[in-house]
């Protein structure tokens, strides 16, 4: 399944002085990525994942959000490579392995 959406880069607050940045997959696909892996997530529920933003591809996992949708972490050098911050808007691509 490969799920090709545009999203805004956010910054995880639960953790002061750290700094997670996500992007939020869509509500659909992300029941129906539940749906297709119901029983075998990892530690979690996190889901294998192949992902991809501008020409920078990486291999990473995406976990269930606390407000429904399933969100992708943005790691530094991809944000780097693509020249993003938080509050801008990507082309991604995500695809399970």
């Amino acid at each position: 399944m490969i799920v090709e959406f545009e999203a805004e880069l956010w910054q995880w607050d639960a953790r002061p002085g750290e700094s997670w940045i996500f992007v939020s997959l869509p509500e659909e696909p992300s029941e129906e990525i539940r749906e297709l892996t119901a029983g075998t997530r990892r530690g979690f529920g996190a889901v294998k994942v192949r992902a991809q933003i501008g020409a920078t591809i990486w291999k990473t996992s995406i976990f269930p959000g606390s407000d429904g949708p399933y969100v992708l972490p943005v790691k530094r050098a991809v944000r780097t490579a693509q020249r993003l911050e938080i509050g801008d808007r990507a082309n991604v691509s995500v695809e399970l392995i």
